[in-house]
């Protein structure tokens, strides 16, 4: 698990409770029931209706991930690839067969699967590709749903505080409700701003980070399976697959 998320919006929201306390006011006085319906129920809603359910069904399996998920390193994969390349050159891919098991990672073991049952290389290059694009895909539309969120919510929240004015306007024979009033208008705008910028935009930008991750580690274990099923020298399959690597990924897979 990477708390990241968790860790930044809770202390986000904290500074921002922190500083309205310091400027004398009242924290509860920022729950207004009316407001977060609008900017909560809302929101999702019209991000729906510019998608699909099935984008909505993507984007909500996604929410735990966003802030729980953790991606390995993709430098691991570097010595069990290497080991693999070892016993692949010194007795053949059929001998991997009993090391399939033990291998952790579905997306190598499927793939080395698929080599050890005689696949032709470029097909399956191409089918492994072909999942990494698919996933990507899938990850892209994710964080688009919430980016979107993100950048419907305040302008839902003006919406919000329109509102709040017109309830304002039709109570101006009554002077000394109108301060109230007019604070809580402006409340709708405040959760549309704050929800966008400290929830739905990081959790976006959460889930493309991710993705990005995901996808380098599956692009560095095709370069691997392809090279084992060439015969590849180890020691040039470790080059090769630490030359992919990050800079700090390198030292660590070295």
């Amino acid at each position: 698990m990477d708390p990241a998320t968790i860790i930044g919006i809770v202390v986000a929201f904290g500074a921002i409770i922190g500083v309205n306390v310091m400027e004398g006011g009242n924290p509860a006085a920022l729950i207004v029931p009316p407001a977060l319906v609008l900017i909560f129920v809302t929101t999702p809603l019209v991000a729906i209706a510019g998608g699909t359910l099935a984008d909505a069904k993507t984007a909500g399996s996604s929410l735990a991930r966003a802030f729980t998920g953790k991606v390995k390193p993709a430098g691991d994969l570097v010595p069990v690839m290497v080991g693999l390349a070892e016993r692949a050159r010194k007795e053949g891919l059929l001998a991997l067969q009993d090391q399939v098991g033990s291998i952790d990672d579905e997306f190598l073991k499927a793939g080395i699967t698929m080599a050890i049952d005689g696949t032709d290389p470029e097909e399956l290059r191409d089918i492994l590709e072909s999942q990494v694009y698919s996933k990507q895909q899938a990850d892209k539309q994710a964080a688009k749903f919430f980016a979107d969120m993100g950048a419907y919510a305040p302008t839902i929240g003006i919406i919000g505080t329109v509102m709040g004015l017109v309830h304002v306007l039709e109570n101006l024979s009554t002077p000394d409700k109108l301060g109230h009033l007019i604070a809580g208008a402006f409340i709708a705008t405040l959760w549309g701003v704050m929800s966008a910028n400290v929830i739905f935009l990081p959790l976006g930008n959460r889930l493309k980070r991710l993705g990005q991750l995901e996808a380098e580690r599956m692009e560095l274990t095709i370069e691997g399976i392809s090279a084992i099923q060439a015969g590849s020298n180890p020691r040039a399959v470790a080059q090769k697959l630490r030359a992919l690597l990050g800079p700090g990924e390198q030292a660590e897979a070295a």
